[in-house]
């Protein structure tokens, strides 16, 4: 029997169904070959050969093929129709030939589908062909860019700036993207401006609303109302004078249909209408894609299989009626910048299969499926035909003149199932039905109202929005979108906060060291560039070693110039770049960078062992005046504030007593630091609580924290109430500093002076037992390990839930409830983990045997050599 070989065991077991006994299906769990992390393994100096590295979770994995194909020296590779797929095809297949799997007679053959059906199963067996060189060779130029780029510039940014860990050749260029967008912001100055409304009413009662247009008989710009006493005059203006219709004009407009989904526009779409990050919607397509239900996820193309409109305007009619099929089918073009391999849209391969029919359990893939289908369909339907409607109403002296827009949906059209949403949603009037008006006619006055708007900064970039930028300036592909956004958060380089990405101090020092000294290579246009260049190699109309040797020898030269930097010389460089950032003019003149503590030191930036920034003063230790990054904070040394020598709140049985701002926080502190430096008692300030408002009774209250609130009456051990890193809460243990015990929360913090034996009993009665050793009880078990064995269970974790196999723990990806895992993907999650981290899984028990007899063969058995990974050269 052939042996067939894919990436995932879901995939695996969807193509077996159609290929029956005939065949061998295998996963190969992904690629089973990379560069090893470490210096040599790409050689510039040697036609850039490659040492590529068996991982030590993808041997068995070969193995299994490699045993296959003593039986059948036969070998189909039906790895994805992409760059990535034709990459794990080559990588299979020489790991084959190198272990002798692949013998000169064996049959090797490639093969692709869109989807993964029947038809298109059956129809790629019979069209096999060879391995694409050009592709291979576009992801071999691409993986050795990636790595030069990473493993040389890297140890630069590790020994020139304290705390930052890596730098990528794209991962660099998205995070510039975030981080302009940010200085942006910060630059931003809102600047005010009015609008007046009214409310007004026809002679037949019906209410409308109108903006002001015209006021003084000049027509009014955005900002030409500035003050509240500019728009007081403008309302005065119109509640004087009487108003009429001095125009009526509809006209007719029509709308039509987004077109189908790739893989940009469906991580936008996923991310708008339910929040669902990059790797989130990719994963939940890839379920979708491994079980028949939608063609391939990864891809640019937007255009549909001839077969697939028909199917689709066949569908519209079944279901919505002849009049929601537009005359001839719609034809798509891609607008996208250095669109790579043509490859069909994201579509359902059924049409007629709506979400119900599918019964799917997961709600991430049920979601996306629906949208999926919804987007496919809506996309071959009519046009939405309206009517737009605008109504100008004016005094008779023409000094002030109004506006009513609106519209009426004439036709839904691909409305009926489909709207396609925004990403920064704007409130806009024109959607607005008005009542029925002629010119001419008078209108009554209800209320006229000014409002009070502030220009708006740009906002920053959600996943979606820079998946559309990266998209529009040409940079990154399909494939490696999800994983970009994913790497700069994982780097610690930006945080995500309500869905949109903040930098960090640690990406922002990246950003602006990588622009000064190596701002080519982080350069939207340079990136782009290099991007179509490989995907000309693709095309197979460029030499992937000369794009190579071109990109080495300027990007070694810029590493040697950088090698004689020191490390001031860099923070200089920064904060110099910085400085109308960090130091903006002050209103009253003075030197922006005079600190504003002792009054002669100079601010400059400092960083710290953590990576990150802070502003301090020349004059330390003299003057311990510190800021965060950024712009100065407005007040920095007003009345009341904790200046950095900390703030006197008073005395207490002889002791002083401070407030102070630590580098973890505020905290009060009784007494001095002694000469032996033993801190005295401290006790952070809670959240809630403005550090400049605390007085010396909260202070006094604070420091007699941890509270004793009495022994519990049970087993006469001592509950404790306390505030700690994570909030207030009790503690059931002989001392507040034992390990043991057991915590609880409290609500509020003034539950920590109030709480009483009987409410602490209860609320530490209704905490589960987990004391030390205890094992937690899973939330969900999946059942066993389909190929490995060993149960695999769902398990609460302190910072969320969490896949348990064996030794092996993953992550769930953020917005996946464990209720909805399947077992399919925590098994890709689990792969993915033990390959990263090199646990073993846990030992599967062989079935009892009867004790051989022992023979002179048997009785000593030779201790196995140590292997050394496979690795081999390559071109």
């Amino acid at each position: 029997m052939p042996v067939v070989v894919v990436e995932s065991p879901a995939k695996a077991k969807t193509i077996n169904k159609y290929l029956g006994k005939d065949y061998v299906v295998l996963a190969s769990y992904g690629h089973v070959r990379d560069l090893p992390p470490k210096d040599g393994s790409v050689d510039p100096d040697n036609g850039f050969d490659m040492l590529w590295e068996i991982a030590s979770d993808s041997k068995k994995h070969v193995k299994a093929i490699a045993d296959a194909l003593k039986d059948d020296n036969a070998l189909i590779l039906a790895t994805d129709p992409d760059r990535e797929g034709e990459a794990i095809s080559w990588h299979l297949r020489e790991a084959l030939t190198q272990r002798k799997s692949i013998k000169k007679d064996t049959a090797v053959s490639r093969v692709t589908f869109n989807a993964i059906t029947k038809d298109a199963v059956t129809h790629a067996m019979q069209n096999p062909r060879d391995i694409d060189a050009p592709l291979v060779e576009a992801y071999l130029a691409r993986r050795a860019l990636d790595y030069l780029v990473g493993f040389n510039l890297s140890p630069v940014l590790w020994r020139k700036l304290p705390g930052a860990k890596s730098a990528g050749r794209v991962q660099s260029v998205s995070l510039r993207i975030i981080v302009e967008r940010e200085m942006e912001i910060e630059a931003f100055r809102a600047q005010e401006y009015w609008t007046v409304k009214a409310l007004l009413t026809t002679p037949r009662g019906q209410e409308f609303e109108a903006r002001l247009t015209t006021f003084g008989g000049k027509r009014l710009d955005k900002f030409d109302l500035k003050t509240a006493t500019d728009a007081e005059m403008a309302v005065r203006a119109v509640e004087s004078r009487d108003l009429s219709v001095t125009s009526v004009e509809a006209k007719p407009a029509s709308r039509n249909p987004s077109p189908p989904f790739m893989t940009s526009t469906l991580q936008q779409e996923a991310s708008r209408k339910f929040g669902m990050g990059a790797r989130q919607t990719m994963s939940a397509a890839q379920r979708l894609y491994e079980a028949g239900h939608i063609t391939y996820m990864r891809t640019d193309g937007i255009d549909m299989a001839p077969e697939a409109v028909t199917a689709a305007r066949a569908a519209i009619k079944d279901r919505y009626g002849e009049k929601y099929v537009p005359g001839s089918p719609r034809i798509y073009k891609n607008k996208a910048k250095n669109a790579q391999e043509a490859h069909e849209c994201i579509r359902p391969t059924e049409m007629t299969a709506d979400t119900e029919s599918l019964r799917l359990s997961d709600p991430d893939q049920r979601k996306l499926y629906d949208l999926i289908w919804k987007r496919t369909l809506a996309s071959q339907m009519e046009a939405a035909r309206m009517e737009r409607t605008t109504v100008d109403i004016g005094s008779r002296d023409s000094q002030v003149g109004l506006r009513a827009t609106g519209q009426v949906v004439l036709f839904d059209g691909f409305l009926k199932i489909y709207e396609e949403g925004r990403d920064d949603v704007v409130d806009e009037d024109d959607d607005k039905r008005l009542p029925q008006m002629s010119e001419g006619e008078a209108t009554g006055k209800k209320a006229v109202t000014p409002e009070q708007h502030f220009t708006q900064p740009p906002p920053r970039y959600t996943e979606a929005t820079l998946v559309k930028k990266m998209e529009e300036l040409g940079i990154g592909r399909p494939s490696t979108y999800a994983s970009i956004v994913t790497t700069i958060q994982e780097r610690g380089y930006v945080t995500k906060d309500k869905n949109r990405l903040i930098p960090e101090d640690k990406g922002r020092l990246v950003t602006i060291f990588l622009t000064n000294y190596f701002n080519k290579y982080v350069g939207y246009d340079f990136t782009a560039d290099l991007e179509q260049q490989l995907d000309h190699v693709s095309a197979g109309e460029r030499d992937w070693k000369d794009v190579l040797d071109r990109f080495w020898r300027d990007f070694k030269a810029h590493i040697d110039e950088t090698s004689e930097l020191r490390i001031s010389e860099v923070l200089d460089k920064i904060d110099e770049v910085l400085a109308p950032h960090l130091y903006p003019p002050r209103e009253d003149g003075t030197d922006p960078r005079i600190c504003p503590n002792c009054g002669n030191g100079r601010l400059s930036m400092r960083t710290a062992r953590s990576g990150g920034a802070f502003i301090g003063c020349s004059n330390y230790p003299e003057c311990r005046f510190t800021r965060p990054f950024g712009p100065p904070q407005e007040g920095e040394l007003a009345e009341g504030a904790i200046p950095p020598e900390g703030k006197f709140l008073g005395e207490d049985a002889g002791d002083r007593i401070y407030a102070f701002k630590g580098r973890f926080g505020p905290y009060v502190q009784r007494g001095e630091v002694t000469d032996d430096n033993k801190k005295p008692p401290r006790q952070s300030i809670p959240k809630g609580w403005p550090p400049e408002e605390v007085d010396l009774e909260q202070a006094l209250r604070l420091l007699a924290l941890p509270r004793e609130i009495g022994k519990h009456p049970e087993d006469g051990v001592t509950i404790w109430a306390n505030i700690g890193r994570y909030g207030p809460y009790l503690k059931h243990a002989e001392s507040i500093s034992d390990k043991g015990g057991k915590n609880a929360n409290l609500e509020s913090i003034d539950e920590v002076w109030e709480v009483g034996m009987n409410r602490a009993v209860e609320i530490l009665a209704s905490k589960p037992d987990r004391g030390r050793g205890a094992v937690a009880a899973p939330l969900r078990e999946l059942g066993e390990h389909p190929s490995e064995g060993g149960p695999v269970s769902v398990m609460k974790g302190r910072y969320g839930p969490y896949v348990k196999w064996g030794k092996v723990n993953a992550t769930l990806p953020k917005d996946v409830e464990p209720e909805a895992l399947t077992m399919d993907t925590a098994v890709e999650l689990i792969a993915e983990k033990a390959s990263k981290s090199g646990k073993k899984a846990p030992a599967r028990k062989a079935p009892a045997k009867k004790p051989a007899a022992k023979t002179s063969s048997t009785a000593k058995k030779k201790a196995p050599a140590k292997s050394k990974a496979a690795a081999k050269k390559t071109g």
